[in-house]
């Protein structure tokens, strides 16, 4: 595979993108932004090890936070092309700033994800943080990448008989945090597993990928690995010689061989009988699309999707109410 290219700048991405990055030059636009909490002294919250944690971590004061939303968030949109969507993984404390400024661009807020993780911190006079929260949106103007069985087909169930699509396609997913004991480390490195379920389902091999706060680089090794191009700035010198030779050891592709895709073998459901169990869902199912402003025939067609079974099979059924007295 050819060499994805990979730009980098050891540069505040807010002054840099305007010297760097053209209009609409990205495909898709991932990144993590600073917490506004004090995370440059995390190590006083979470009692870890920071020996093995790249110091240098560049904070923003909560004073200056919106404006330094606005900015970053402003160059972001610019450099999106149309139809082209993004990510953005934020803490519920600065959560606020991020949604007012990404409501005075001209992007479009299609999902709000809640990423749930295992993090371990007792604490006494508070419930336990344990989850993110991820705005998905795209840039109208364009048709966006959303890649729905790039991953899972709409006929594959687990041992309960329950669609693996659908399962995925929630909007709260639970992925574990990675813990690298006793190895070089950014302050806070997102899962591979999480960024390769983005960048499989809302982009396409050879899409330009671009992270404004770079970090430890996962975005774009993930990104090289799946046979990406990239992008992104980290003002932090530390970390963006570490993070750029962690880059620089990632082979083109490498990951495409591992990535989740459909299961050929996985038997359709088409021509197979209902369960009493999958008739409730199927009701049940119907009525949450309906409530949520569905048409009922945007409704099928997305029921179609969810248990792999043709439009007259999702419409007889529904014709039939399921009965309350069915037994699995």
């Amino acid at each position: 595979m050819a060499r994805p290219q990979i730009l980098t700048w050891n540069q505040d991405c807010v002054r840099g993108a305007p010297e760097r990055l053209e209009d609409g030059s990205v495909d898709l636009f991932i990144t993590d932004p600073p917490y506004g909490i004090g995370g440059d002294k995390l190590h006083a919250h979470y009692h870890r090890d920071e020996s093995f944690v790249v110091d240098g971590y560049v904070e923003v004061d909560a004073a200056q936070y919106a404006p330094f939303t606005r900015a970053w968030l402003a160059q972001a949109s610019r450099v999106l092309r149309p139809g082209g969507s993004f990510y953005i993984v934020s803490g519920w404390t600065r959560l606020r700033e991020v949604l007012d400024a990404l409501h005075e661009t001209p992007l479009t807020l299609v999902n709000h994800l809640v990423w749930k993780y295992h993090f371990g911190v007792n604490t006494r006079l508070k419930y336990v943080t344990s989850h993110y929260h991820i705005l998905y949106g795209t840039k109208p103007g364009g048709k966006p990448v959303f890649n729905t069985h790039d991953r899972f087909g709409p006929q594959e169930r687990d041992e309960r008989g329950r669609s693996l699509l659908y399962r995925d396609l929630e909007d709260v997913w639970e992925i574990p945090r990675v813990y690298k004991p006793g190895q070089v480390k950014n302050k806070n490195e997102l899962p591979q597993e999480l960024l390769v379920k983005m960048i499989q389902y809302s982009s396409r091999p050879g899409d330009r990928v671009c992270d404004f706060f770079l970090g430890g680089f996962t975005t774009l090794r993930v990104a090289r690995g799946m046979g990406r191009e990239g992008c992104g700035f980290e003002l932090n010198p530390k970390a963006y010689r570490s993070g750029l030779e962690a880059l620089e050891r990632v082979k083109p592709g490498s990951l495409l061989a591992g990535l989740r895709t459909p299961n050929p073998d996985a038997p359709p459901n088409q021509h197979r009988p209902w369960s009493p169990r999958e008739r409730r869902e199927l009701h049940a199912r119907f009525s949450s699309h309906r409530k949520a402003g569905l048409t009922k025939r945007a409704a099928i067609q997305a029921l179609g999707e969810e248990f792999g079974r043709g439009r007259f099979a999702i419409m007889n059924s529904l014709e039939a109410p399921a009965k309350k007295h069915d037994a699995d």
